[in-house]
């Protein structure tokens, strides 16, 4: 074979270029690939608001992939203009959650190792990634910030509440502050020690406080912090 046979291609040559066998066997095993992405996706999702249609795509997104790819590892030119052709593609939908593109990725990954043949590698590989992300997904956190948003009406119990505050949490921090006559407003972020909650009954019944309100910082979008209560 010369250097120009490579570059000569035949339509019906090419309809056998790919076994039915591989086909069925290679698309059937990232549908399953893909359905154990979705799995680990539904079980560890920790975001506001779960979307299915999301898990949809992985199982699409790996056997779409898997497609692209047997069909570029059967043909140079084809490799080529695919090139070329996923160049232009370009996708606006916005990532919210940071695990949500290492999900993406996940399934581009699997589709690509499936296609090139590498089935223990994308097996193995899958149920490792999936227990290690299981395993720290599912671990309780109580690192994470609160912002308690308090208001009081002077010196002495504004100095009672975030005594208090201090004492029944890891940490505590006045992030603002704003006074006006009769009435002081703190917001402060805070550490929890454990996932109990209870102080902050006993803190809104604090003479001198008028309000206690506690919200969780869910995440962190284009470098603006969305708080929600």
């Amino acid at each position: 074979m010369t250097f120009s046979d490579i570059f000569k291609s035949s339509y019906l040559e090419n309809v056998t270029a790919v076994t039915a066998f591989d086909m069925i066997l290679s698309l059937a095993l990232a549908f399953a690939v893909g359905l154990f992405i979705f799995f680990i996706y539904k079980k560890t999702y920790a975001g506001v608001m779960y979307s299915s249609s999301f898990g949809v795509t992985l199982v699409a997104l790996t056997m779409i992939t898997n497609l692209v790819i047997l069909a570029v590892t059967s043909n140079v030119v084809l490799s080529l203009g695919m090139v070329g052709a996923l160049s232009i593609v370009r996708f606006r939908t916005a990532i919210k959650e940071p695990m949500d593109i290492a999900f993406l990725f996940w399934a581009i990954a699997d589709g690509i190792v499936l296609a090139a043949g590498m089935i223990p590698l994308a097996v193995f590989g899958s149920v490792f990634i999936g227990i290690i992300i299981l395993i720290f997904a599912n671990k309780k956190d109580t690192s994470n910030p609160y912002i308690v948003v308090i208001r009081c009406d002077g010196h002495d119990s504004e100095t009672r509440a975030v005594d208090y505050l201090k004492a029944n949490t890891k940490r505590c921090v006045v992030k603002s502050k704003s006074a006006q006559k009769g009435e002081v407003e703190l917001n402060l972020e805070i550490r929890l020690k454990d996932d109990n909650t209870d102080f902050v009954n006993t803190l809104a019944d604090t003479e001198g406080v008028h309000k206690c309100c506690p919200c969780n910082i869910q995440r962190r979008l284009y470098g603006v912090t969305y708080v929600y209560e």
